[in-house]
């Protein structure tokens, strides 16, 4: 069982018991604004997507952490690696992706939990890039995808629903580089 801490996460497999505590969060219209056609899950969908998010990493020896509050054990979302299957153009890739439950935003959470899972897909997976996708209008999703050092890729169109998205990426000759470059 991979898991990943950081100075304030403990970024793990997932848990039956964590469909509870993922419940109201995907019921939130605020957190799920940007998400696909922006409508709110209920607690049966909530539970297939963490059944979804399981297999993915039963195929791909990657996937999206459940994301655990170090402090109090609190889940406050997921942070990790999936396939975009949502947007055929970009593929193959793997996405680097986060969602925290509206209590934990402003916090620099979901940066930290990006900056570890983005060098484990680089590094620990040896993945060659990584791509970020998100709604044009979720500005909060941008500055995690500058701080953690991804560049815009492009602007696009998701076909099953036609949002207007912009692609972010970065190449493990980019992530080299730059940890290169800070350690000097």
């Amino acid at each position: 069982m991979i898991e990943l801490r950081t100075e304030r996460l403990l970024l793990r497999q997932w848990r039956d018991d964590d469909v509870d505590a993922l419940a109201p969060m995907y019921a939130d219209p605020e957190v799920m604004r940007y998400i696909r056609d922006g409508s709110v899950l209920s607690r049966e969908e909530t539970a297939a997507h963490v059944d979804r998010m399981r297999q993915h990493w039963a195929e791909h020896g990657h996937g999206l952490f459940a994301a655990e509050l170090l402090a109090t054990g609190e889940l406050t979302g997921w942070v990790g690696l999936a396939v975009p299957l949502f947007l055929p153009e970009v593929l193959p890739a793997v996405e680097i992706g986060w969602r925290l439950g509206r209590s934990f935003w402003g916090a620099g959470l979901a940066t930290e939990g990006a900056r570890a899972a983005l060098r484990f897909g680089l590094v620990d997976q040896g993945l060659g890039r990584l791509v970020s996708i998100r709604h044009v209008d979720n500005v909060r999703s941008a500055r995690v995808m500058e701080k953690i050092g991804l560049t815009f890729d492009r602007r696009t169109t998701v076909p099953g629903n036609g949002s207007t998205v912009d692609v972010f990426a970065i190449t493990r000759e980019e992530y080299d580089r730059r940890h290169d470059s800070a350690d000097r």
